[in-house]
C-alpha cells in the first residue's frame, strides 16, 4: 500500500481526537449557564477522559486484538468489534469479549460507552432494507460509525408529562415534525433520559413506550449534538460535586465515571434528509425496537457490562469482609456466595446469548433474544439484592471513615486514626478506609443511588420488560410449544385413569375408581 493510501485510511478516533471533537459548539446547560468547554469543565472533564481512554485502547497493542476487527466497509482498516453486523458464529463471542474489555476499563460503571449504541449501529448494515425508503441513509451511517467509531447515544423515552393522553395530544413536549424543507425536517420536542449525551457526537432519536398514533410523531433520525436548536439540560454533576466537596480518595467513581443524565430538547432543529431513517411510518416507528435487531444487541451489551460491574463489586465485597474480620463467619460466606451466584447468572446469560445466536436478515446472526429478555427482568431483582446483601454484611462500617484525606495528613490525628480505623487481616487503617470509601461510592453516595435506579430501569419500564417476554414467546411459537407440552401431559389420563399403557392403572387398589 502506498503512503498516500495509508494516509487516507479512516481509523477510529484516538483519545486526543475524541476530546478535541467535543468542543464543537454544542449547547449544554448546567446551573443556569451554558458550558463553553465541556472537555475542561470540572463537571465533565474526567468523565470525558474516561471515554478518551477507551478510544486510546483501540490503538493500544495490549488491547487491540481483543477490541478490534477488520471493517467490512472495504476500507482495509479496523473497528471496535461490536460496531459490525455478525455474519459468523465466532464473531459473537469475540464481540462479547470486546464489550467486556472496554467495560473493565471503567469497572462496569459507564453503561453508555460508544459500543452501547453499537447495539443499534450494527443492525444498519445487516438490515438496511427495514429503513426503506431511507435505506441508503442506513448504509451510510453503518459505514460512517464503523470506520470512526463515533460516539452515538440514544434518546427514545418521552418525558413523564401527560402520560394519560395519546402521544399526539402532547405535541408541545413530545418530539414531532413541524414542517418539511428541501434540506430536511424541522423537529421540535424533548426526549429523556439522554444519559451520556453531554459527551457524545450524535444522538439516535426514536420511540419506545405507548404507541405513536399520528404520522408527524413517527420518526427515527440521527442528530449531531451541535446543530442549532439542540439543547441539553443536565442534572447536577456528581463529578463536579466530588471535585468541590471531596477528592478522588473520597469519591473514586463519582469523580471520573459520571454519565450525566440529560433532557434532550429540539427547538425547531433542522434534521438533514440524509440523517432520517424512519419518517411518517407509524408501524415502523412503533416496532423498530424488537424488529430491527436492536433489542437483541442492546441486551447483549447490557448483560455483559453488568456482569463486569458485578465482577468489580464481588472483588470489593470479598475485600470488605476480610477487612472487617468477618470473612470466616458462616452467614457472611453465604451472603458473599449469593452475590457471586448473581454474578455467575449474568455471565451465563451473556455466554448463552453469544453461543446460541439466532438468524437475522441477509444472512446475519443476532444474539439470542429470549435470553436477553430474561436478563432485562432479572437485572431488576439482581442489582438491588446485591446491594441489600452488601449493606447487611458490611453494615455500619460503610459509613465509619474520616472526613477526608486531610485527616490522615494531620500528625495530631493520625495516631488515633491508625488505631481506631484499622482493619483486620492485612488491612491497615489507610487501606481499609480507601476500600470503604470506594465501596460506599459504588452503592451509597448520590452517585451510587443513581446507579441503583439506572440498573432497575435501564432496559425499559417494569411492565414492558416482562410483557415483551410473552410477546416474543408468542411470536416465535415458543408459547404454543409450552402449551403443547402441557397438553401432552393432560392427554396422558382421563376420567378412567391412564390412557397410555406405559403406566399401571390403580383399579386393583383404588377405592375411588370403579373397574
Amino acid at each position: 500500500m502506498a503512503v498516500d493510501e495509508q494516509k487516507t485510511l479512516r481509523k477510529p478516533l484516538t483519545g486526543a481526537e475524541y476530546l478535541e471533537s467535543l468542543n464543537d459548539g454544542r449547547e449544554l446547560w448546567l446551573h443556569g449557564e451554558k458550558v463553553k468547554d465541556p472537555v475542561n469543565h470540572p463537571a465533565f472533564r474526567n468523565s470525558a477522559r474516561s471515554i478518551a481512554r477507551l478510544y486510546d485502547a483501540l490503538h493500544d497493542p495490549k488491547y487491540k486484538d481483543v477490541l478490534t476487527a477488520p471493517t467490512d466497509t472495504g476500507t482495509g482498516t479496523y473497528t471496535q468489534r461490536f460496531f459490525k453486523a455478525f455474519r459468523s458464529p465466532e464473531e459473537l463471542p469475540a464481540a462479547r469479549d470486546a464489550i467486556a474489555q472496554w467495560a473493565r476499563l471503567t469497572y462496569g460503571q459507564m453503561g453508555r460507552t460508544p459500543d452501547y449504541k453499537g447495539s443499534f449501529l450494527g443492525t444498519l448494515g445487516g438490515n438496511p432494507e427495514y429503513y426503506a425508503p431511507f435505506e441508503e441513509n442506513a448504509k451510510f451511517w453503518y459505514k460512517e460509525a464503523q470506520e470512526k467509531v463515533w460516539f452515538f447515544n440514544h434518546a427514545i423515552i418521552n418525558p413523564p408529562v401527560d402520560r394519560h393522553k395519546p402521544i399526539s395530544e402532547v405535541g408541545d413536549v413530545f418530539v414531532h415534525v413541524e414542517k418539511e424543507t428541501d434540506a430536511g425536517i424541522v423537529v421540535s420536542g424533548a426526549k429523556m433520559v439522554a444519559t451520556g449525551s453531554t459527551l457524545c457526537h450524535y444522538n439516535f432519536v426514536a420511540h419506545y413506550g405507548a404507541p405513536i398514533d399520528k404520522e408527524e410523531f413517527a420518526l427515527v433520525f440521527v442528530a449531531p449534538m451541535n446543530i442549532p436548536g439542540v439543547k441539553l439540560i443536565c442534572r447536577q454533576s456528581y463529578e463536579l460535586n466530588a471535585a468541590v466537596m471531596g477528592s478522588p480518595f473520597d469519591y473514586p467513581l463519582s469523580s471520573r465515571f459520571d454519565e450525566n443524565d440529560t433532557v434532550l430538547i429540539f427547538d425547531k432543529a433542522l434534521i438533514p434528509w440524509e440523517n432520517v431513517l424512519i419518517y411518517r411510518n407509524v408501524e415502523k416507528a412503533n416496532n423498530f425496537f424488537p424488529i430491527s435487531g436492536f433489542l437483541h444487541r442492546f441486551t447483549f451489551h447490557g448483560v455483559t457490562r453488568l456482569a463486569v460491574k458485578l465482577d468489580f463489586l464481588c472483588g470489593l465485597l470479598l475485600k470488605a469482609v476480610r477487612s472487617t474480620g468477618v470473612n470466616n463467619f458462616r452467614g457472611v460466606q453465604a451472603g458473599v456466595g449469593e452475590v457471586i451466584a448473581w454474578r455467575n447468572l449474568f455471565w451465563a446469560i451473556s455466554d448463552a446469548m453469544a453461543k446460541s445466536p439466532q438468524p437475522g436478515p441477509n444472512g446475519t446472526l443476532l444474539p439470542n433474544l429470549q435470553y436477553g429478555l430474561a436478563y432485562r427482568v432479572f437485572m431488576t431483582y439482581g442489582w438491588p439484592k446485591v446491594l441489600e446483601i452488601i449493606q447487611h454484611l458490611i453494615a455500619g462500617s460503610l459509613i465509619v471513615y474520616p472526613s477526608s484525606p486531610e485527616d490522615f495528613k494531620n500528625p495530631e490525628l493520625r495516631p488515633f486514626i491508625d488505631k481506631i480505623y484499622r482493619g483486620s487481616n492485612e488491612f491497615d487503617a489507610l487501606n481499609k478506609m480507601k476500600l470503604t470509601k470506594l465501596l460506599w461510592d459504588a452503592i451509597g453516595t448520590e452517585y451510587g443511588g443513581r446507579h441503583e435506579l439506572y440498573e432497575r430501569n435501564y432496559s425499559g419500564n417494569q411492565d414492558n420488560i416482562r410483557i415483551e417476554n410473552l410477546i416474543v414467546a408468542t411470536m416465535t411459537g415458543d408459547a404454543e410449544q409450552f402449551e403443547k407440552l402441557a397438553q401432552q401431559c393432560m392427554d396422558d389420563y382421563d376420567l378412567n385413569g391412564w390412557v397410555d399403557d406405559t403406566w399401571v392403572n390403580p383399579h386393583d387398589v383404588s377405592k375411588i375408581l370403579k373397574s
